[in-house]
């Protein structure tokens, strides 16, 4: 195994870990940056992937086409999504298209186009570590280039003055089905792989379908759509009290803006921990329109008398599950507001049980003792979206969608992505090549005005109760 030589003469300006979304809308920003910057990304893939086990047909992104990587920061930029069509001749079909959502398998390509032309971006580039060096004033990025197997062929290392991590999130499996999953004989997958096991799937005798967001949506919806009509056998579970609409008001959507994060941000911790499990329905719910395709679906297949024989139960979680004989799987289930158990027999199962962060302590352990933490022991995150580290580190460390307990539902957003990466080359450079808006809502969401960076009239009726302090 070959060794790159460290380039300490030469360091880069920032190092991005990960290019997935995030990443790749910060390295396309940062490529338009006046005067130029000196970047590199890193990803262990062999290539840019978004979701591919998701890219279902006619699924569509639950964001409109503006949030790409870069145009609510740079419209003018050469990397919008509109510039992808005008390069691929497809601008005028798409106008006439009038589509506001684009297919998720266009972003998918959208983004490949982007990373197969953007320099800097270095796939197939496992990072090991990251480390700061106090003589040289630098992070110290150890990593693994591999081959096209995913084998180790060389180690190297990067230098750079700041650090931008965002490695994204995993498949969540629940406790209970793990061991199913990593048992070969009966499919039990996780929804991120639903394409690579569809086949499989379809030939299954009876299937379950376990989650009540949108990806368990599509899937039953999928699924529904291909099985034979009075035969589909299907059973879609759900922990949530109903199969609920995503929030999709347009003063509902104003928890996607600038303004609420930086008003959640500046909430104290106990009360953000308290506020985010509640606003589920914020980023989980399904979109209405997947909602009606699915009744529509279930309607068509009465029309000559029956009814489907799909079950959508809500409110239910699994309690337990095992194996029966080596060819099916039982789950055991509870239903929360009858206080009831009861168990089905499935051959084949579909967890749509969404994903949680990839930890960053292994990464980021050479970085342990400078870095501060909150009461839970979390990182904090300050509003330029940069780890709080001592001050003996003079270099910056910025994440991106790993701090929804410092930022918000908005934090694994689309939307909110080209404004961050923004942010963070406005801090990086200490100047400002991409003005942001001062203000992004119209809704006040505190009373002091906090979270405004303008300061903005209060009504001459209300008279405060208490001392703001």
């Amino acid at each position: 195994m070959t060794a790159h030589p460290a380039r300490l003469d030469h360091p880069h300006d920032l190092v991005g870990i990960g290019i997935g979304p995030f990443n790749l809308s910060l390295a396309a920003l940062a490529d338009g940056v006046h005067g130029g910057l000196d970047t590199a990304f890193y990803d262990q893939s062999t290539a840019f992937r978004w979701h591919p086990g998701l890219l279902i047909e006619d699924a569509t992104l639950q964001v409109p086409f503006l949030a790409d990587l870069v145009t609510l920061a740079d419209p003018a930029s050469r990397w919008t999504f509109l510039s992808y069509l005008k390069a691929r001749d497809r601008l005028f079909p798409f106008y006439l298209a009038e589509r506001f959502h684009i297919l998720r398998a266009e972003y998918d390509a959208y983004c490949r186009w982007v990373s197969g032309q953007l320099p800097g971006l270095h796939f197939g580039h496992q990072v090991d570590a990251v480390r700061w060096n106090p003589e040289r004033a630098l992070f110290e990025i150890d990593f693994t280039q591999l081959d096209h197997d995913g084998e180790a062929q060389a180690l190297g290392r990067a230098h750079a003055r700041h650090v931008a991590v965002a490695i994204g999130t995993e498949p969540y499996i629940p406790e209970p089905l793990r061991p199913l999953a990593e048992a070969p004989t009966v499919p039990v997958i996780h929804s991120a792989d639903y394409l690579c096991h569809r086949d499989r799937l379809l030939s299954a005798g009876h299937i379950t379908v376990v989650g009540s967001g949108q990806s368990g949506a599509e899937i039953f919806l999928d699924l529904l759509r291909s099985r034979p009509t009075g035969l589909e056998r299907i059973h879609w579970l759900a922990r949530t009290e109903a199969f609920a609409p995503m929030e999709y008001s347009k003063l509902g959507l104003e928890h996607f803006t600038p303004d609420y994060t930086r008003y959640f941000h500046a909430l104290p911790e106990h009360v953000r921990d308290e506020l985010v499990p509640r606003q589920w329905q914020l980023h989980k719910g399904i979109d209405t329109d997947t909602i009606a395709a699915i009744h529509d679906e279930l309607y068509r297949r009465t029309l000559h008398g029956g009814w489907p024989d799909a079950v959508l139960t809500p409110g239910v979680s699994v309690r337990t599950a095992g194996r029966v004989a080596t060819t099916k799987v039982e789950l055991h289930l509870e239903h929360a507001q009858q206080g009831t158990r009861s168990r089905i027999t499935t051959d084949a199962v579909v967890l749509a049980t969404g994903y949680r962060e990839r930890p960053l302590d292994g990464l980021l352990a050479g970085l342990d003792p400078y870095l501060r933490r909150d009461d839970s022991e979390r990182l904090r995150i300050d509003e330029h979206h940069r780890i709080a580290l001592a001050p003996a580190v003079t270099g910056s460390v910025y994440v991106q969608n790993a701090e929804r307990h410092t930022h918000g539902v908005g934090a694994p957003d689309l939307g909110l992505a080209a404004w961050r990466s923004a942010t963070i080359l406005n801090h990086l450079t200490g100047t400002e090549p991409y003005p942001l808006p001062r203000r992004t809502a119209f809704t006040s969401f505190g009373l002091d005005g906090r979270d405004r960076t303008r300061p903005v009239p209060a009504p001459r009726d209300l008279v405060p109760l208490t001392e703001v302090r």
